[in-house]
């Protein structure tokens, strides 16, 4: 299936924002919750699978969203649609501070690889499944770059990234990366996990045990601050878990809850 031609703006800095447009009867692809607003004339419908696929079976659908429970996403995406005789817009939201990456498919070949959690968004006819290492390797120490999403079409796609996003592009090169912090490949660039130095630099490194290798030519988009490691240091912070507050307000909230008490 060709993909749907959609033309689109992306606003703001670290907490960006992408506005579809569409003409009628076009349609854009998301994951469940990540529509900021849309203009009157667009309707939306929940649907099992990407529609990439308009004539396959309620079996192979099936199939499709059981890919999707593994990558821990909704069982649904929402297909929305201008239903109206004019251009209307539609916008999605990133979901943490970052940047918003748009991509063209065909000028990737036709497939893009990327980390399970940084799809957006895309247009009508992408299909979008998961690719799985099949390197023992990979798949005992890979982390979050164990199970990939595989994103197929020629058509414009929409990615999220935490942080600082680099492109980098390899020419028969290799390179390492922590698993958290690969974004996105090419398809042509071969993927695999290797020991981090010596056992004391795995033990003390604090690099973690086991770092990603790319290699091959092609790009590659890697962000500064993955969401996991966001995540882990709020809950190394968070009082409920042993964490103090160390912010200025910190006297004047303890006074608060002391005369509350």
């Amino acid at each position: 299936m060709k993909s749907h031609e959609i033309d689109y703006q992306i606003f703001g800095d670290d907490l960006q924002f992408v506005e579809i447009e569409l003409d009628r009867g076009e349609t854009v692809i998301a994951e469940a919750g990540a529509m900021v607003y849309m203009e009157n004339g667009i309707v939306f419908e929940s649907k099992m699978g990407d529609g990439s696929k308009p004539s396959s079976g309620f079996f192979d659908k099936v199939l499709d969203v059981g890919k999707r429970v593994i990558t821990g996403e909704s069982l649904f995406m929402t297909h929305f649609t201008n239903a109206y005789e004019g251009k209307r817009h539609v916008a999605f939201g990133a979901p943490y501070p970052g940047k918003i990456i748009p991509i063209d498919l065909d000028e990737v070949g036709g497939e893009l690889l990327c980390q399970k959690d940084s799809f957006l968004c895309a247009a009508l006819g992408t299909e979008i499944s998961i690719a799985f290492n099949k390197k023992i390797g990979v798949g005992l120490f890979g982390g979050e770059g164990f199970i990939l999403q595989r994103l197929r079409g020629d058509g414009m796609v929409f990615i999220h990234a935490g942080g600082t996003i680099v492109e980098k592009r390899l020419q028969n090169e290799k390179i390492l990366i922590d698993t958290g912090c690969i974004v996105a490949f090419e398809s042509q660039i071969s993927y695999n996990i290797e020991r981090a130095g010596n056992l004391k630099s795995m033990l003390f490194g604090g690099e973690g045990l086991f770092l990603a290798t790319l290699q091959g030519t092609g790009r590659v988009w890697i962000q500064s601050l993955p969401f996991s490691r966001l995540a882990d240091r709020i809950l190394q912070a968070a009082p409920q878990t042993g964490g103090k507050s160390t912010d200025e307000g910190s006297v004047v909230r303890g006074l608060t809850k002391l005369m509350g008490s």
